[in-house]
This record gives structure tokens, sequence and C-alpha cells, in this order.
């Protein structure tokens, strides 16, 4: 069995722990592993898994990378780069096409990133039915049972049986977010399941349901089909892209085909789709408040409190929640949780920060820390990682102080090279080539200084880089180990 995992979504209902450089999908909400290292690390031995293929796009494949490589071996995954985001409909049909390159036909499991799964031995008993009806021929889906009446979810309604012994059934019809009595009635007849976005085909089906049900989806994915492994074939994959509509798999095929099967699923399973879904993962205490963090909370109850490493301080909140993050505080009422979006949306279009990225920010290299900022300065942390180097590059409006608070730092400044060692400093003048190197065993720590006319991050320009960033895209790998 092939796993895919789609990891491209941004998660904004999530804002402020999510933000468009850190979507869902890269945060570790329970455990101590982030969304996509549970379920990258989900399948049992006996599942006998041949290949892991994520598809995402370029901003999140490094930090995937890297997430990944920390959990499963990296032979054991390849990474697709999908040029633009075009829905899940595309995204599979490009992860098909690899696979059949690679073993012509087999079963492919299609799952999303940031779904929480509690029962995993359960899942993973129910994706070995499904793919004994898979090899049936069938486009089999999972539905989990309903554990309430929830307007959150589509729903998909049993037909006939199809295997007693799999539990499998015939799909009749897929239903859109009914209201809430209509998700009361649908929860109480035993009959409709949620749908999961979790999907097991032979990769032979659900490209023959492309091209009977999306034709121009199908031209596409024959050319690149056709360019794997050739010079031409970035361009490829990015030409098709940028012409494609943007489809779900669910509207696509799923609502169109005749061969759909589903398999009843109980195996604790949220989308975690906004906050308020957390009551279903943790724990409440006995007034039903979930708190998470340094939180001192007085008579609260029902409500969510969200807090990192500083103090948040709550009295007498009912029914709310509070998320805190170094730079951005969202409080709402719960019954006006998912309208974060509208809040993200509204950061978006004002280009703020808080919107694009944390104060602290992952990199290929290491980490960044935003620790002050004012008009011609800005103060940072960067934490290196062993082995790892930036990029060789240039500044054209700030220069920049370097500090070096822990470990020893290989220094290139235009044409010369040196150590810099702990409480030593060196200075980068404006327009001038360098890179900051870590040699040794352990995390460089070193304190920035920027000053200039424009201190944004988009002041830079590269020339080396061992992460392949600023690349045109035709010299991108859309596919990498």
């Amino acid at each position: 069995m092939y796993i895919v995992i789609l990891a491209g979504g941004s998660g904004t209902r999530f804002w402020p722990l999510s933000r468009e450089t850190s979507p869902k999908q890269l945060l570790t909400l329970i455990g101590d592993r982030t969304m996509i290292q549970q379920t990258a690390t989900r399948f049992r031995d006996s599942l006998s898994v041949k290949h892991i293929y994520v598809t995402t796009n370029k901003r999140y494949a490094f930090d995937i990378d890297r997430q990944l490589s920390e959990v499963i071996p990296k032979s054991s995954y390849t990474i697709l780069i999908e040029p633009f985001a075009k829905n899940t409909a595309p995204a599979i049909g490009l992860t098909a096409i690899h696979i059949k390159q690679v073993a012509n036909d087999g079963v492919m499991a299609v799952m999303p990133s940031d779904h929480i799964i509690q029962k995993n031995d359960v899942f993973c008993d129910i994706l070995l039915k499904a793919k004994s009806i898979a090899e049936q021929g069938y486009l089999t889906t999972l539905g989990i049972v309903p554990s309430k009446p929830s307007t959150g979810y589509g729903y998909i309604k049993k037909g006939s049986l199809i295997d007693e012994s799999l539990e499998a059934y015939k799909v009749e019809r897929f239903v859109e977010k009914p209201n809430y009595e209509k998700a009361k009635e649908y929860a109480g007849s035993g009959d409709y399941l949620w749908n999961s976005g979790i999907f097991v085909w032979k990769v032979s089906e659900i490209l023959k349901a492309i091209e009977n049900f999306m034709p121009s989806l199908h031209h596409g994915l024959v050319e690149i089909g056709n360019s794997l492994g050739k010079v031409e074939e970035g361009e490829v994959v990015r030409t098709v892209f940028s012409d494609l509509e943007s489809t779900s798999i669910d509207y696509g095929i799923m609502e169109r085909a005749g061969n759909i099967a589903v398999i009843p699923a109980e195996i604790g399973w949220s989308d975690v789709g906004s906050w308020t879904a957390l009551e279903e993962i943790f724990p409440k205490d006995k007034r039903g408040n979930i708190k998470y963090g340094n939180v001192v909370d007085i008579d609260s109850s029902n409500s969510i409190i969200y807090a990192g490493k500083r103090v948040v301080a709550v009295v007498g909140l009912k029914d709310c929640v509070v998320v805190d993050t170094p730079d951005a505080t969202l409080v709402a009422t719960k019954e006006r949780a998912q309208d974060v979006k509208k809040v993200v949306d509204v950061l978006k279009k004002a280009g703020a920060e808080e919107f694009h990225t944390h104060l602290t920010v992952e990199r290929p290299w290491g980490t960044y820390t935003v620790l002050e900022e004012g008009e011609r300065y800005k103060i940072k942390r960067l934490v290196v990682y062993p082995g790892k180097r930036l990029s060789l590059q240039m500044h054209l409006h700030r220069s920049e102080h370097w500090i070096v608070v822990c470990g020893t730092a290989k220094i290139t400044i235009g044409d010369k090279t040196y150590y810099l060692h702990n409480n030593e400093s060196t200075y980068v003048p404006l327009s001038t080539m360098h890179r900051i190197e870590n040699p040794g065993r352990l995390p460089l720590h070193i304190i920035e200084v920027q000053n200039g006319e424009y201190v944004k991050e988009d002041d830079i320009l590269r020339f080396d880089d061992d992460f392949g960033r600023d690349k045109e895209p035709t010299e991108t790998n859309f596919v990498f180990k």
C-alpha cells in the first residue's frame, strides 16, 4: 500500500497559532509530535506500506522534510511539490501519476495531514479492509460514525451491503453540510456517516475515473506522465497546473462515479477544524474548561484557554476561547470561534506580519526570532543547526552586526573567511556578500542587529544556497527525497 498525505492546506481557523508560513499540519497540538509527524507514523508494520508520498507546495516542503526526517527514514518518503494550489483532485492525480511510474499499479491510501486519530490500531485494521475492497475495483472512503449531530461535516449515506465480513457498503449519496435539525436526523438514523476525506483505491481506478469525469485533468496528467524524469518535467508540471481548475476530489469524482464504497469507522477521529474541536481531544477540568500552557484561571467555565510560556490570566469567563502567542492574542466566544477566518482576512488585506509569520521562524538551516523591531533597526536571535549554513547572500538596504552567544561560527564576509567564538562579534557592511556556517556539533546562537533604511525579510539577494531557494521554476525539483 502506498500512503498519500495531502499537506498543502493553510489551516486559517487556528490563527494565531497557525500562520501562512506555519499551517496546522506543522503544529504540535496534542502530544509531542506535529500533526504531520503523527500522520506519517500512524501505520503498523502489518500494513506493508511500500512508500509514503507527501503532496504539498514549495513554501512548506522544507519544513515538512525536516519534520518527517526526525521520525521516519528519509528513504521511506517522497515529497511532491505542486506549483499552484488547485485543491485535492489535481494533487491526488499528480501523486497517482508518480506512483504509476514506479509501480504501474497499486493501492494508494489518501489522507489529510492534519487530522487526529486516537484509535490507531482500529484505523489500521480498517485500512486493510478498505484495501481489500479497493482491489475489487471500488473507490473506497472511510465514513466516520457520528458521535453527535454536527453541522461542520459533510455526510455519506450508506447503500446496500457489498461485503459483510469487510463491513463495506455502496455509497447511496453524498450530502453537503446540513443544518442542525438535519444533522440530528442523520446522526440518529444509523444510515449516515461523516465524510472523513480518507480514501483508498487502486491507482488504475482513480486515473480511469479522472479520465471519465475530469478530462482536462486527465489530459494534463498524461503530459506530466510523459515528462517525468526528463529535464522539462518542472516546466511541464508548472504549465499544466497553471491551467487547471481548482476542484476537490469529492466534487470531481466521488459524487459522480458509480463504483463508490464506504466503510464505517469509529477511530477517535477529528479534523480539528476549529479551536472548539479541542473539546474532543483534551480533558476538561471540573468546570468544563480546557487549559493548556501557563494559565491562571479564576472561576471560568466551559472555556478553552491556550497559552504559551507567558502567564495568561482569565477571570469569570464563560463559553469563551482565549489563545495567546508571543505577538498575537485571540479572544472569542465559542459560538463565534469559526469567525477567526474573518480576522485572518483582515490581517491579510492589511499586509500584517501577524498573518504571515510568527516571531520565531523556521528555516532549513535553523530558526530566527525577532526580539525587537523599530524604525531603521531589527534585532534577531539566530539558531543555526550543526553542519548547516545560511545562503551566501547580500542586502542592499541594511548592514548587520553579529555577536556569537554560544557555539562556533564560520563567517564569510566579502573575500574573507574566519571563525568567531563566544562573545566575539563582527560587522557586515551594506551590499557585501556574507554567510554564516555552523561547523560544530552543537547549535550555534547568534544575536544579529540590523540597521538601515529597510529591514524587511525580502531585502536579500542569494548567490548560493544549499536548499535551492530563489531558483527559477524550471530549475526546481518538483520531486525530492
